[in-house]
């Protein structure tokens, strides 16, 4: 299937308040966000036309840019009504949005107390992130990891935290795997390169503290979704030897949705009962047939 670049599409993109026709939403190449990584966003999914967990995500754009020392110049319930009209423009009630702000060109160098801050919503059609998902994904560790808190903004969805994410992921599809299992600055599992992870050991759920990565939104439905099934969760420091012991284990993001797990190096699983049932609630939840509240 031939490659159709981001830059040449049909469609609309919300850019600082107004829909533009998509080949029209173009920066400077001496923007800020480019050269210094000054930029935040978000990944979000509509299904028939609802944007899951929209409020949520929003709230977060904002709060990820304060974290980064600049202040979005949108409301939460703007962002809200822009990212409804981009999907509905687009015409893609199934779709990936990617809402993203990012400081300007006004100006280069470290220092850019007077820059711009922009924001753009671009939607387009995605389907599953993973391929076989039905036996599970294969993954192999990452050689880089996840930084210490007091060395990153790890709390905020900041563009620059990712570069080591891509350098994982692509040395992972070129070894053959899926994915990345990254381990963070201690040695403990924390994730993969775009997606928490779980680990299911009998019968109780375990996931690691989201100390030095995201607190995904879709891991904190999941959460909610366990917890309604009387599923125990456990939020602790998990050590790489410990996938010994699990019998299921599956990623959750955005874009992973909910993707079973069947292998990370020499450790194997089998998606079973817990994941199976996440699954169907996960599917519940973005058909709008039942709502789990996240704290």
């Amino acid at each position: 299937m031939a490659l159709v670049p981001f830059d040449d599409r049909d469609g609309f993109v919300w850019w600082n308040g107004s829909l533009v026709p998509w080949r029209d939403a173009k920066l400077h190449v001496l923007s800020h966000g480019l050269h210094y990584a000054s930029a935040v966003f978000e990944g979000e999914r509509a299904y028939n036309g609802k944007v899951f967990k929209l409020r949520e995500h929003s709230q977060r754009l904002i709060d990820s840019g304060r974290i980064l020392g600049f202040e979005i110049p949108y409301t939460v319930e703007e962002i809200d009504a822009a990212t409804n009209a981009v999907v509905a423009a687009n015409g893609q009630p199934d779709c990936y949005i990617r809402p993203i702000a990012w400081r300007g060109s006004e100006m280069m160098g470290v220092s850019a107390q007077q820059s711009k801050i922009n924001v753009a919503i671009a939607t387009w059609a995605w389907g599953s992130y993973f391929s076989d998902k039905e036996k599970g994904i294969r993954m192999c560790w990452a050689k880089w990891s996840r930084p210490a808190p007091n060395t990153a903004p790890t709390s905020s969805k900041a563009a620059g935290l990712y570069m080591i994410c891509t350098m994982s992921k692509h040395e992972a599809e070129k070894n053959g795997y899926a994915d990345a299992l990254m381990l963070d600055w201690r040695g403990q599992i924390a994730e993969a390169t775009g997606a928490n992870i779980f680990l299911a050991i009998d019968g109780v759920l375990h996931t690691p503290k989201p100390d030095c990565f995201l607190d995904g939104i879709t891991r904190r439905s999941v959460i909610a979704m366990a917890k309604a099934r009387q599923i125990q969760i456990v939020e602790r420091a998990i050590w790489p030897d410990e996938l010994a012991q699990a019998q299921e284990v599956f990623l959750t993001g955005t874009a992973a949705e909910i993707t079973p797990v069947g292998e990370i190096d020499k450790y194997r699983f089998t998606p079973g009962p817990i994941t199976k049932a996440l699954l169907e609630d996960f599917g519940r939840a973005t058909r709008g047939e039942v709502d789990f509240p996240i704290s």
